[in-house]
């Protein structure tokens, strides 16, 4: 998952970043509300980290024109202000939670996971799909009840492909989702990923659509929160 870090201090915002990479998250980071309006037209992200002290251009005008420009990931405003109209306004404006500083990274970690839970239509951290069941929070994944270790970026790319099943994910939409700046990406880099994820969970478990993307057939499904389908049953191309 891609994120967006708007932070004016060097050296919480530096500390941050390391901490959410280490949380398997790829983390952007820019200083100034100018720079995070310019980063979101750029790159798509699931979740952008405001502060609202920010030099030139306010983070209460930066989530403002977010919301108008139609940015519809989840926004969390994390901020040493702490009145109760400060908190009011944020909710008020389009924020989805209000974080005070000095905070706890977990805590912070757990409050993505839920904001973004709630954008993409979930009620809870745990996706069962035929026979994998993922947790979001834990980032385990098993298969038939026997755990698979996957990397940070195959978890991200299952995590993608289960939030959007029925759609069709370009390879270009994946690597934006996963890689942040500086990051070196190979042409078959997405490719390759999703082949050791069907060596994983199962050869027909996302099937390649021609010279389009991948994707993950969609079915409802009584026990599970988030529809998914199964996985027998379904025709691929090879990655």
């Amino acid at each position: 998952m891609r994120i967006l870090l708007v932070e004016d201090d060097p050296q919480l915002g530096r500390a941050t970043q390391i901490g959410l990479d280490q949380e398997g998250y790829a983390v952007d980071w820019v200083q100034s509300g100018d720079s995070a309006l310019t980063a979101a037209r750029v790159h798509e992200y699931a979740c952008v980290l405001l502060d609202l002290g920010l030099p030139v251009t306010d983070g209460m005008v930066v989530l403002g024109k977010l919301r108008s420009a139609g940015f519809a990931g989840a926004i969390l405003i994390v901020t040493a202000r702490d009145q109760i109209p400060d908190r009011i306004a944020g909710l008020d404006g389009g924020a989805d939670d209000f974080i005070i500083k000095p905070f706890d990274l977990d805590e912070l970690a757990a409050r993505i996971r839920a904001a973004c839970r709630r954008a993409a239509g979930r009620t809870r951290e745990l996706i069962r799909y035929g026979d994998v069941t993922v947790d979001v929070a834990a980032k385990i994944v098993t298969v038939q009840q026997k755990p698979v270790v996957l990397t940070t970026k195959e978890f991200g790319i299952l995590q993608m492909l289960l939030e959007h099943q029925g759609q069709v994910l370009a390879r270009e939409q994946l690597e934006e989702a996963l890689y942040g700046w500086g990051e070196e990406i190979e042409s078959n880099t997405i490719q390759v990923h999703v082949h050791h994820l069907r060596k994983k969970l199962g050869k027909n478990l996302i099937r390649t659509i021609h010279a389009v993307g991948y994707l993950m057939d969609k079915q409802t499904d009584t026990a599970s929160n988030l529809t998914p389908a199964a996985v027998a049953g379904t025709t691929e191309s090879k990655a």
